[in-house]
């Protein structure tokens, strides 16, 4: 895409950048929004239908961009000079690019939650096996499509042209679109419930609401509001101030005939406070995962490098320079098998005990791992324009450097460790640390950070570009052989590294967490609310 902006649409490399952050942003924050209507209104199978036919829709458009010679501007195939694109044209693009965002929400939202519904048989006991194997070819299936998507597609788009490069996903979609359609009597569909949202939504006015009550110095199950059948009988002291949400002020005001809040919005359960409380406590570490995702996820900036670096592997292949993100796909998947079946059994073997890494021990690795593919990345981007500057290549930033674009792969395979590390190790830590109750917003944190994540890289990227063209080239120029991608990328270097420091520092606050996946047994058997150390 950052191809497809630049050379077919005129964007400066900067602004190119932030198109396709502001869309990542998008496509990653939709899911939430999914998520709450689909549990509290439409249903996870209506939702993924919505989806599918608006991911449709918007890729058709998409495709139509490419395919009417009127739907962008004219661009001179040999050099970087075109037309400034048309409100219309602009609008079409970007009309097809939230289209897709919204609905990817859909699809995303629901789609792991519907298919564990089908598979779901509480009274059948090989039912937790199945739905294992289930999530497992499921992140399998999406990690193949991931790898066909900047493989085959990206192949077809350098090769065939744009028409037929965005062709094929709209096919691939409608056929995808049509599969789930027509097996729609096959289906489990459950009705919507209330959203864990709705339930943060109402403590946060509940505990404003009654901000000017006294809370009581001894608390009694008499004092608070409970859930039936609940095993929390008072509130903790931590974020005290929630606690507010849930005080009985007027029993006879406050409670039904049959114990519920009268007003949902003034009253809440202690269950629904702590779970408040629960989802406040992780946000701090979940948080560090945004900078490692603005370091790693650095992926225009480097496909503009390997286009300009020598990708041949024979005489007759080169790698597209889209394709070069599929290394990284390939270095998480390979390093989960290494470590689960290889590294662990290994340790555990020579310890003479089981031997797992603690979760916040793997989440520190990983912000660590993507310091260091930056830095590589600097490395390569400083050698590259050096060479470029010395072959006479300033004003030619299409011109191909004498430097293998293999020297990207520190990059990528660090940048997939990184993910490997943090990505995984922070989904456990959301699972074990939040209730059962909230597992649909465990779930989805580590894409909220991904949203927040592409904001916060299209901010640094458009500051660095408005502050740096003020003394002459823009260290994200257009011109990469002009620029200094290089300095920009020691400076989200120095911001990972600040970031390490804040993780460490909140690391240690947070204090022992539930455990890992070795403590499960344990941790059922001691209780929901109980500690365990080995985070």
């Amino acid at each position: 895409m950052i191809v497809y902006l630049t050379r077919e649409f005129g964007m400066e490399t900067a602004k190119a950048a932030n198109v396709i952050f502001f869309w990542s942003a998008a496509t990653n924050f939709t899911p939430i929004i999914g998520a709450f209507l689909a549990d509290s209104y439409l249903g996870k199978f209506r939702m993924i239908g919505f989806g599918s036919m608006v991911c449709f829709l918007g890729i058709v458009l998409l495709w139509l961009t490419a395919m009417v010679p009127q739907a962008r501007p004219y661009c001179d195939r040999f050099s970087t000079i075109c037309e400034v694109p048309t409100t219309l044209q602009l609008l079409l693009l970007y009309c097809s690019l939230g289209l897709i965002s919204v609905g990817a929400g859909g699809i995303r939202s629901s789609c792991l939650a519907f298919g564990s519904d089908q598979l779901d048989k509480r009274k059948n006991p090989e039912s937790a096996k199945t739905l294992q194997s289930f999530f497992s070819w499921y992140y399998a299936t999406v990690s193949f499509s991931a790898l066909v998507a900047v493989t085959f597609i990206v192949y077809i788009q350098d090769h065939l042209g744009w028409g037929m490069g965005f062709g094929v996903p709209a096919m691939l979609m409608f056929a995808s679109s049509l599969s789930f359609f027509l097996a729609s009597s096959l289906y489990i569909k459950l009705k919507a419930e209330a959203s864990p949202i709705t339930g943060f939504s109402q403590v946060l006015v509940a505990s404003f609401r009654n901000r000017r009550i006294e809370l009581p110095s001894h608390a009694t199950n008499e004092v608070y509001h409970l859930r039936k059948g609940s095993m929390i009988q008072v509130p903790s002291e931590k974020l005290r101030f929630l606690n507010k949400a849930c005080v009985i002020k007027d029993p006879q005001r406050d409670l039904t005939s049959n114990g519920t809040a009268s007003n949902p919005w003034n009253l809440c359960t202690i269950d629904q406070v702590e779970d408040l409380k629960a989802l406040l406590g992780v946000m701090p570490l979940c948080s560090a995962g945004i900078m490692l995702s603005v370091t790693v996820n650095q992926g225009p900036f480097a496909v503009i490098q390997a286009s300009t670096m020598d990708r041949q592997i024979t005489s007759n292949f080169e790698i597209p320079a889209g394709s070069f993100s599929m290394f990284l796909v390939i270095s998480v998947v390979i390093w989960i098998a290494f470590y689960d079946r290889i590294a662990l059994p290994l340790a555990s073997k020579i310890k003479g005990k089981p031997v797992r890494l603690g979760l916040k021990q793997r989440m520190g690795i990983g912000l660590i791992c993507s310091c260091a593919s930056v830095i590589t990345l600097a490395v390569v981007e400083y050698t590259r324009r050096n060479i470029a500057i010395q072959e006479g290549l300033s004003d030619e930033p299409h011109a191909l450097v004498h430097m293998s674009a293999l020297w990207l792969l520190p990059y990528y395979v660090l940048g997939g460790l990184a993910e490997a590390f943090n990505g995984i190790g922070q989904v456990e830590f959301c699972y074990s640390e939040l209730p059962k109750t909230m597992l649909t917003v465990a779930a989805n944190i580590y894409g909220l950070g991904q949203s927040i994540a592409s904001l916060v890289a299209s901010f640094i990227t458009s500051t660095v570009d408005n502050v740096t063209k003020r003394g002459g080239e823009s260290w994200v120029s257009r011109n990469i052989n002009k620029g200094h991608y290089d300095y920009y990328y020691c400076l989200l270097v120095g911001l990972g590294l600040l970031n390490f420091i804040c993780f460490l520092a909140c690391s240690k606050a947070y204090g022992p967490c539930h455990g890992d996946q070795e403590n499960q047994a344990e941790k059922s058997t001691k209780g929901d609310h109980e500690r365990v150390d080995g985070c």
